[in-house]
């Protein structure tokens, strides 16, 4: 049975205490952008601290060192109850207002935590990917009996969220669409900053680069970008791909380097902290993906003022225009991914053109002071509903 809404914490002028509940802190879109928002949000003066369900490193030191405390449950099995009790502490201990969680394991586990709570907190949840997980019964019955418990439910784009109230998940009186965003401010080109990333990258200024940045798993679509790259070569000798990130994938892809020759023309960078100092070194950002949300990486390349190669899937049409911000292809077709990747190392005007577009669409639609204030909303509407 939910919870009236005047039993929760009334809304009062000392600053919201905020929980966000994660699956772990490991490097990747979601995380970034939950490091990004807590960060902004403590800025701001609200009473910020993280909940990791599962043991973790990734953004703890950055998270910590910026005044964010961060709780890690270390969860064993498929339900901790220890872990719900210690997320259960957490709440009461750090005064919590709104319980924030992302994605589904860290929806369902809040839910629990929080049943039975004498002054329960509101619930919201952030969907930040195209459901595909939900496959599996156990996890979608779980995540739709916590959303049931939830007051509201944030998509990461249209098209996250027409799926997920399409396909019965969340109840459209619930949905809301907040795109995701990144610190723009903290991202730019400028001649220096091109240098340096270079020489970190072991890059000339001669070469003419193309990079992604992302987890190497499949649903990265990486190998896609590698085997095109003989032929890119035979037309652009100066061609370079670099590919930031780390994952299960990294053996299979050194092997396919290898076997097609291309050591030294394609670097695996591995995983990097720096990020935003590194993307100034690209000419081009791809993203080759056989599924997304909206891809924290993609908004930060734009934000970085790149012009950007973008499969034709999930949240990717909504941050590429053609013509605008960059190019388009659809996942299954090789050619159009070559020709579009020539057409743009070939063309420096073409890549001023749209990188700029880029940068003023990041500023207008992907700035996080912006998505701040939607979340803030969302935590008072949630505060009003039972």
């Amino acid at each position: 049975m939910s919870t009236p809404a005047a039993t929760r914490r009334p809304l009062a002028a000392e600053p919201r205490g905020i929980l966000h509940v994660v699956d772990s802190l490991e490097r990747g879109g979601l995380e970034r952008l939950v490091h990004d928002l807590a960060v902004a949000q403590h800025r701001l003066g609200q009473r910020v601290a993280i909940f990791s369900i599962n043991q973790t490193g990734g953004f703890i030191t950055e998270l910590q060192a910026a005044g964010v405390p961060v709780i890690v449950g270390n969860k064993q099995g498929t339900l901790d109850f220890a872990v719900l009790r210690k997320l259960r502490q957490a709440v009461r201990e750090h005064r919590i207002d709104t319980v924030h969680a992302h994605n589904f394991v860290p929806s369902y586990y809040a839910a629990a935590a929080l049943l039975g709570m004498p002054h329960r907190p509101s619930q919201v949840v952030t969907c930040h990917d195209m459901g595909t997980r939900l496959s599996n019964r156990r996890l979608r019955w779980l995540f739709k009996w916590s959303v049931r418990r939830s007051q509201g439910v944030a998509m990461v784009g249209r098209q996250v969220h027409d799926r997920f109230v399409r396909d019965g998940y969340v109840p459209a009186s619930k949905a809301t669409t907040l795109l995701n965003a990144v610190p723009v401010d903290d991202f730019g080109i400028n001649p220096e900053r091109k240098a340096a990333a270079r020489m970190a990258l072991g890059l000339s200024s001669e070469d003419v680069v193309v990079g992604c940045v992302g987890r190497l798993v499949e649903l990265k679509n990486h190998h896609s970008l590698i085997r095109q790259w003989p032929q890119v070569l035979a037309q652009c000798p100066t061609a370079k791909l670099v590919i930031i990130g780390e994952g299960p994938l990294r053996p299979q892809l050194e092997q396919l380097i290898g076997e097609l020759g291309l050591n030294g023309h394609v670097i695996l960078a591995g995983i990097r902290s720096d990020v935003s100092s590194l993307l100034p070194g690209l000419d081009v950002f791809a993203l080759p993906s056989l599924t997304e949300g909206v891809s924290i990486a993609l908004l930060e390349a734009c934000a970085t003022g790149l012009p950007s190669l973008a499969s034709r899937v999930g949240g990717n049409v909504e941050v590429i225009q053609e013509g605008g911000t960059g190019m388009l292809f659809d996942v299954d077709d090789a050619a159009a991914l070559r020709q579009a990747l020539l057409a743009l190392m070939s063309d420096a005007g073409l890549r001023a053109h749209l990188g700029t577009g880029a940068r003023h669409w990041a500023r207008e639609h992907a700035s996080l002071g912006t998505l701040c204030a939607q979340y803030e909303r969302l935590y008072r509407e949630a505060d009003k509903r039972p």
